[in-house]
């Protein structure tokens, strides 16, 4: 039922995103459960791990496979099995203190300690160099490339350029994290890792949780249409990552790395 202001009802029909749980299980033991929009979950679970430093490429993921039992007795493909190579499993895994809301990727951390996960790759001294107008030709293409959100209007995207504004990949989710693993997963199982001379951008804020899980792909600008936190301009100042937000209409706001950006004199 839509109504409008001066109380007038009609009925339509509406798209709505889908939003479902995913557990994901390594070497038989529960790991993590999620929120998330179903499809690509395997690029998400990759990126879930290497994001959170469980493996360090795609290579280390000995096999996954749809739990079969749980989709026999319910019919939904929720649980990922996970097994990784012998030198994988033998790093000690951190689980997820609970559950984890569409909302938030970092509230199930077991403690505040294993949130700045050390990143296998330095993007400080990553050779980068971008125009103002490149960048801000991007939340375009992002948007154009949205196709769920086109028809749904409730979902976050996370697109990822090349050093010259080409598109190589763009997905969305309900979570905003979820966004950015399967994008991080699928350039993963390509064996695109470290993601040198790259650009992510989000659809909505830059949290500390999308900056870290940039770093942990090697990317060295992380662009965001909204706000970035105080946490994910500390985390990318540290690290030597470019940090943009408010890219939108005909200006930005650089909040760390500004070498990167070309700049007249």
């Amino acid at each position: 039922m839509q109504v409008a202001a001066g109380g007038a009802v009609s009925w339509r029909s509406d798209d709505v995103s889908a939003e479902e749980p995913l557990e994901i299980r390594v070497g038989g033991v529960s790991l993590s459960v999620t929120m998330r929009t179903p499809g690509d979950d395997f690029d998400l679970v990759a990126g879930f791990l290497i994001t959170e430093g469980i493996v360090r490429d795609a290579g280390e993921i000995a096999s996954m496979r749809m739990c079969p039992d749980a989709a026999a007795a319910t019919g939904e493909l929720n649980i990922v099995e996970v097994l990784l190579t012998t030198a994988a499993a033998s790093r000690e895994v951190t689980p997820r203190a609970f559950f984890m809301t569409s909302s938030c990727g970092m509230c199930g951390k077991a403690s505040i300690d294993a949130v700045r996960t050390a990143s296998a790759y330095d993007v400080a001294s990553d050779p980068l160099r971008v125009s103002p107008a490149l960048l801000l030709g991007l939340p375009a293409v992002q948007r154009s490339a949205q196709r769920q959100f086109a028809r749904t209007g409730g979902l976050h995207a996370a697109a990822l350029f090349d050093r010259e504004g080409l598109l190589c990949c763009v997905r969305e989710d309900v979570g905003r994290h979820n966004a950015f693993d399967k994008v991080i997963g699928w350039a993963a199982t390509r064996g695109m890792l470290p993601l040198s001379s790259h650009i992510m951008l989000a659809s909505g804020r830059a949290s500390f949780e999308l900056t870290q899980k940039s770093l942990m792909a090697g990317i060295p600008l992380l662009a965001a249409v909204s706000a970035p936190s105080s946490l994910a301009i500390e985390l990318a100042s540290e690290s030597g990552m470019t940090l943009i937000g408010f890219l939108r209409g005909e200006q930005m706001n650089v909040y760390a790395g500004h070498e990167r950006i070309i700049r007249d004199e």
